[in-house]
């Protein structure tokens, strides 16, 4: 049992200390939903056709409609070709209108939107076309960069803390968040996203910690949950933003610049008092509960603190994953739950515009269910436990993805709705995977260990917007991929152990899966009995053996 999880009893689970640390963590959650769906509302498609301005010369005398008849080719409907043009000749007005123009090429010169909306980064940069796929590739390289920063800002979490690597990536989202606003092309603006989805890593796996190591067992899928309504709430925010600012440029600093707002944090956010004793800085870590103590009103008796003494612990890097066989089970399982789950989760979240309904309508239901979806996750858990809710909501959310692909496209509204509820399940399977992680590894690795599994559901970011390329063969092939997956993974995360009610363990020589329940803890200390150290050193030796 973690000295450290005894005090944490002794000075509150969730007191007015933790709920002021889940407040600080809740404050910088919408910008991340923000940076991971805004540029969906960014590229929404306009009407466009090929600039043919070499035409202007000959035909002086035309209106707009006439000039257009005479340089682009029509479709069987009767609208004009959107990436096609004539080939320009040379040859005057009559002979043009006499023989006309046969040959057809792409567009030479770029486009032309007739709809004189504010610029979007569709207009901007040219997204159409042969450039069309360009905005997958860009959010897939956002992705990309949340897959780098998840390894970098694990492996530097568990070095140099929770609270520094916060603190940087919170101020790396916000300067090169309002930086993209004014790049002068897209692939300086796809380099600055890879460094804002970095960014966003490190805030996600930082404050995931804090939000665990804090708190007592019953507390954490609460505390975690909630902390995760931010991301929630910024989805809803951004379809809001999105409606009134159709302006590119204007609505990416509206979305970015508010994490500034949060430099008050270098004074208020703590480090994590377990990350401190797991390092041997028993001096701060003991200073540090004494503050929590205080701000929950509550004691710290003086033989409790005497005993959080410095143990001698194996050095712990991402090998370990690998070499103690527990950790490795766990660390190819989780990472395969968090990789199916970010596949179909985002899969339908980056396809919002393509179900034939209104894209801010269906942004702002998107991002409401998911409050209701998390929310009872707080109570599955703890009623299921952490392995059946997280098998139940995979394989269920999977089943309904599969059940879009049956359902005809001119039902636009039965298809939203079963996207909704596939989001709904998907986005509640997240938030057990969160908890469930911090669980499953032990402190001096957790970091590493959360951030390998992110590493798998970044890397599944990343092919989720390719996949949406294949809808060119057929419309039902991406969903289909995302849904089987998401089966797959329910039936693979049943071999994982359950956590439920269980302290978190600290040290790679802790079982992971025999963890001590946390109730014997509380009896311990509600009881007034303080154990010796001669008493916890023999309690650990009879878990671990």
């Amino acid at each position: 049992m973690s000295d450290v999880g005894e005090i944490i009893k002794t000075l509150g689970d969730f007191g007015r200390f933790q709920c002021w640390l889940l407040l600080l963590l809740t404050l910088a959650s919408p910008s991340i939903g923000f940076h991971m769906f805004g540029q969906l509302f960014m590229v929404i498609e306009q009407p466009h056709y090929c600039n043919t301005s070499w035409f202007n010369a000959i035909g002086l005398n035309l209106t707009k409609e006439e000039r257009l008849n005479l340089t682009l080719p029509k479709r069987s409907d009767g609208t004009f070709e959107e990436c096609l043009m004539y080939t320009p000749v040379d040859q005057d007005l009559d002979a043009i209108i006499k023989y006309g123009l046969n040959s057809t090429e792409k567009c030479q010169d770029g486009w032309v939107y007739p709809s004189k909306q504010e610029p979007s980064l569709l207009t901007q940069f040219d997204l159409v076309c042969d450039r069309h796929d360009l905005h997958d590739i860009s959010q897939s390289i956002y992705m990309l960069g949340l897959l780098t920063g998840a390894l970098a800002s694990g492996l530097l979490s568990d070095r140099f803390g929770r609270r520094p690597i916060t603190l940087l990536s919170l101020l790396i989202e916000g300067t090169f968040g309002v930086a993209a606003a004014f790049v002068p092309n897209f692939y300086l603006y796809s380099a600055f996203r890879f460094l804002v989805g970095a960014a966003v890593s490190g805030i996600a796996i930082s404050t995931l910690a804090l939000a665990t190591e804090w708190v007592g067992p019953d507390y954490r899928p609460q505390t975690v949950i909630v902390s995760h309504l931010g991301f929630v709430v910024g989805q809803m925010v951004l379809a809001g933003l999105a409606y009134a600012i159709r302006d590119w440029r204007m609505l990416q600093v509206a979305g970015s610049a508010p994490v500034f707002g949060l430099f008050f944090y270098l004074w208020v956010l703590p480090e994590s008092a377990r990350w401190l004793a797991a390092k041997g800085k028993m001096e701060e870590a003991k200073k540090l509960l004494q503050k929590a103590a205080s701000v929950n009103k509550r004691t710290i008796p003086p033989k409790l603190l005497q005993q959080l003494k410095p143990e001698k612990t194996k050095s712990a890097s991402i090998l370990e994953l690998l070499r103690n066989p527990h950790l490795g089970k766990v660390t190819f399982l989780m990472s395969s739950v968090w990789f199916v789950n970010s596949l179909a989760y985002y899969g339908l979240s980056l396809n919002v515009g393509s179900f034939g309904f209104n894209i801010y309508l269906t942004q702002v239901i998107f991002g409401a269910v998911e409050i209701p979806a998390r929310l009872s996750c707080v109570f599955l858990m703890q009623w299921l436990g952490r392995k059946k809710c997280q098998t139940f909501a995979l394989f269920l959310g999977g089943t309904i993805c599969l059940l879009i692909t049956v359902i005809p496209k001119d039902l636009p509204v039965l298809v939203t709705v079963f996207a909704i509820s596939g989001k709904f399940i998907l986005s509640g399977s997240f938030s057990t995977s969160y908890v469930y992680s911090a669980e499953l590894f032990p402190t001096v690795v957790r970091q590493t260990g959360v951030g390998v599994c992110q590493m798998a559901a970044r890397l599944a970011g990343i092919i989720s917007p390719l996949i949406g390329l294949l809808d060119k063969y057929h419309p039902s092939i991406p969903v289909v991929i995302f849904g089987s997956t998401a089966v797959v993974g329910g039936i693979l995360s049943s071999f994982l152990p359950e956590t439920c009610g269980k302290e978190l363990s600290d040290h790679l020589d802790d079982n992971a899966g025999n963890q001590r329940p946390s109730k014997t803890i509380r009896g311990s200390l509600e009881s007034g009995y303080l154990k010796s150290n001669e008493d916890i050193t023999e309690q650990r030796m009879t878990t671990r053996f």
